[in-house]
């Protein structure tokens, strides 16, 4: 797995915002990509109203898409190298390094830093082209834009183990998908302070669902927030779990590309990062940190949750 990134992804200018260009600086050097032009491919998921806005918005020289979501006079311009980016990833087994995120976008309006959604737009290609695609978020927030995208349909599952209650207030364990997409949306809400023993304790059991479903393409949302470190959410998991992330993945599937979302303390986004890649191409670890353990409570909570939703998901996949 090797990145996919541009420059570009620096003049999406958002001030003092907590996803800010300081974020791709630090994982600095990264090769540069001559990439696509993305802009055809963003009609397969979003209106033609909302890019259109989000064009018009950047061209008058920025502002705010919503209360959290700030762009400036080149934001468009990046937004859509993100896509283009996340393409040229899901073509080549790469790591779409790449800002603005894009899991919480929606197809008609932006959220949660995010204007267009680079791995719903990448996952909708690969269907295009007769593919089963599993979407495997692993950002520390439900990635609302993804789920709600794909919520209907049997040609994408999309698995998501993130904090729950927190940002954006859904993904809890009855939320299993609707119609043809019954069974294959996988929402695992993770209480506050989980650490890594219930990370992987949800991925071990999770893992022959997404099996089953027997995905020609892995679509990895990778998310660094939910790292112990990061100042937006409450998740405890250490650096070294990105590690193990990425060599399950290369153990359990052939075929997997990424494309960066959250991350949000820059200390530690570098290992984060850096472990995840390492962990996919097979490589040793970029730097270890000591795995984190659970308090008693959270695990009971936890093992509710899983519970419920393995009840469930029982109707639907052998569990």
């Amino acid at each position: 797995m090797t990145p996919v990134y541009h420059d570009i992804f620096l003049e999406h200018d958002t001030g003092a915002h907590p996803e800010n260009a300081q974020r791709l600086k630090v994982l600095q050097p990264l090769p540069l990509t001559d990439l696509i032009d993305g802009e055809p491919f963003l009609r397969l998921v979003h209106h033609e109203t909302y890019i259109q806005h989000v064009r018009n918005i950047c061209q008058q020289g920025g502002g705010h898409l919503d209360p959290d979501t700030v762009v400036s006079r080149r934001s468009y311009e990046a937004a859509v190298s993100a896509v283009a980016a996340t393409i040229m990833a899901s073509r080549s087994q790469g790591f779409a390094v790449v800002r603005p995120p894009g899991h919480h976008a929606h197809p008609d309006h932006a959220s949660g830093f995010c204007l267009f959604n680079n791995i719903a737009i990448a996952a909708q290609d690969l269907v295009r082209q007769g593919k089963k695609v599993l979407v495997f978020d692993f950002d520390g927030h439900l990635g609302d834009g993804t789920q709600r995208y794909f919520y209907g349909t049997d040609q994408v599952m999309y698995w998501s183990l993130h904090q729950f209650p927190a940002f954006p207030h859904g993904g809890d364990e009855d939320q299993i998908g609707e119609g043809r997409g019954k069974g294959f949306t996988i929402n695992v809400p993770l209480p506050p302070g989980s650490g890594d023993d219930i990370f992987f304790k949800a991925v071990e059991h999770i893992m022959p669902v997404a099996r089953a479903f027997g995905p020609d393409v892995v679509a990895v949302s990778a998310g660094f927030d939910a790292c112990q470190h990061d100042p937006l959410l409450d998740l405890r998991l250490s650096a070294s779990a990105f590690y193990k992330i990425g060599k399950i993945l290369r153990n359990n599937f052939d075929n997997v590309f990424a494309a960066l979302e959250g991350g949000y303390n820059t200390e530690a986004l570098p290992s984060c990062f850096n472990n995840f890649l390492r962990g996919m191409n097979g490589q040793d670890i970029f730097h270890a940190e000591r795995p984190t353990d659970s308090r008693m409570q959270v695990i009971e909570e936890f093992d509710l949750r899983l519970s419920n939703l393995e009840r469930n998901l029982a109707p639907y996949w052998k569990i």
